[in-house]
């Protein structure tokens, strides 16, 4: 599952709203949205984006975390490591490897670090 597609499945869950009725008012079809909820399909448009919002009535700040949950979303990431250390391309190819026995916790603590580079780092 995505960052988008757990907030989607979230909203609809808190609202009442059938995966059916949501993919009617959007227009789209109800297996699409189920496979953006699973991580089945790449981050929606911003277009789609716009439509949940507005559907589920978002505004400001949560109109503005539910589009960057969807920049977040893409299911399968690319990572170039060609010029940098060795040690960087190992660590990447390694966390390829894992990735899939990493818990929350251990991702969440693994984004701290990251967020603890310096900014000209990131």
């Amino acid at each position: 599952m995505t960052p988008f597609g757990a907030r989607l499945r979230e909203l609809r869950a808190q609202r009442g709203v059938t995966l059916k009725d949501l993919a009617a008012a959007l227009q789209v079809s109800a297996a699409y949205l189920s496979a953006l909820e699973h991580g089945q399909r790449g981050k929606p448009s911003a277009g789609l984006v716009h439509q949940v919002n507005e559907f589920f009535g978002l505004i400001w700040d949560d109109a503005e975390e539910l589009a960057r949950l969807a920049r977040q979303s893409h299911p399968r990431v690319v990572l170039d490591t060609s010029g940098l250390a060795p040690e960087i391309t190992d660590f990447a190819n390694r966390l390829a490897r894992e990735i899939r026995h990493l818990t929350p916790e251990a991702a969440a603590r693994m984004e701290a670090e990251l967020d603890r580079l310096p900014k000209g780092k990131r």
